[in-house]
């Protein structure tokens, strides 16, 4: 009985797997040399793009070639092209341009991270010193902070109507390890008499204080600086905001520091929790569900939940109801639970 060619075995997906980082650090290179933004000013042949970037001819042409085989460009005869995505996102003249995101997505700490994987699944845990990524005060955070900020200026924006889609009368809001503050600022100008308190360390809150400053609500920004498990966050509160954040932590931390939330909320108060939400066979979707890796690697005991998960926990620090939201074009969705 014959095997038809499609049933054969073929090694192209561990060579494309194992090499898959010379992909990141294309990117990386094209991003430093601007490649994106020359092509998007109109240079469009490998010696044009050399020019605009300082580069070979020769280095440029092979470049834009990987990037095209990459389907981060397109490529006609000899003429280069921006795709949608990469015009969008790529090309610094962009208010959307995310080149800034590499300074955390590839600094040295989460790179290390990757070569270690084996040692991790080993231990259950970060084989990082001092608990990786969630050690107290650590100065990744003001990368994330500075880095990270354009990628998540639509997922607020479009959290922001989702939760308070007509803003009436006061909000208060509390911001749980606000990062860069762009989801707390998005409520505040989606809301004009939103007022923010961000909780977070006291760089990153430096961070927060100039975004919410750029943003004209800095008279309604204020912080907490500190541990989101040790500051008092006083009470009242209508709404909490708790965006990619429980992910770092087990279960019975995330409850513990819930049951703190739920006491600080006003009477009819919610939770809006932005996550990656894998489905409950935690292989679909690859970016949601993939992300547990990224957690195995970096913190002792942090996953990506399953909305079943999610939902327990809440139950169990005494919030009454969760329900489920994407939050398209994002892979992320929002939680929300009331008290």
């Amino acid at each position: 009985m014959s095997t038809s060619a499609a049933q054969q075995p073929s090694p192209q997906l561990f060579f494309q797997t194992i090499n898959a980082h010379q992909r990141t650090e294309a990117l990386k290179a094209a991003i430093e040399l601007e490649v994106f933004t020359a092509i998007g000013e109109g240079n469009t042949n490998a010696a044009e793009i050399a020019k605009r970037c300082q580069a070979s001819e020769r280095g440029m042409r092979i470049l834009c070639d990987y990037l095209t085989i990459m389907e981060m460009i397109t490529k006609q005869g000899d003429n280069y092209a921006l795709t949608l995505d990469s015009a969008t996102f790529l090309d610094k003249r962009s208010p959307a341009y995310l080149g800034s995101a590499t300074e955390f997505l590839c600094s040295p700490m989460m790179f290390e991270n990757t070569k270690h994987i084996a040692d991790a699944v080993r231990k259950g845990g970060t084989v990082m010193e001092d608990e990786g990524t969630v050690s107290t005060d650590n100065p990744v955070w003001v990368k994330f902070a500075r880095g990270m900020a354009p990628l998540m200026a639509m997922p607020a924006q479009l959290m922001a109507k989702l939760v308070d889609p007509q803003p009436a009368g006061k909000l208060k809001i509390l911001d749980i390890a606000a990062g860069h503050g762009l989801f707390g600022i998005a409520f505040a100008k989606n809301n004009p008499e939103a007022e923010v308190t961000a909780v977070d360390w006291p760089a990153v809150l430096e961070v927060a204080k100039e975004n919410a400053q750029k943003a004209n609500v800095a008279n309604r920004y204020h912080t907490k600086p500190g541990s989101a498990f040790d500051v008092d966050f006083g009470g009242g509160y209508d709404l909490v905001l708790l965006t990619n954040f429980l992910h770092h932590w087990d279960t019975p931390t995330n409850e513990t520091l819930l049951r703190k939330v739920h006491a600080a909320l006003a009477d009819g108060g919610r939770v809006a929790t932005l996550e990656f939400v894998p489905n409950e066979d935690r292989v679909t979707p690859p970016e949601s569900a993939g992300f547990s890796l990224i957690m195995l690697m970096g913190t002792p005991s942090g996953d990506a939940y399953t909305f079943s998960q999610l939902e327990r926990m809440f139950a169990n620090a005494g919030f009454s109801h969760s329900t489920l939201h994407p939050l398209p074009p994002t892979f992320q969705q929002v939680v929300i639970s009331e008290k």
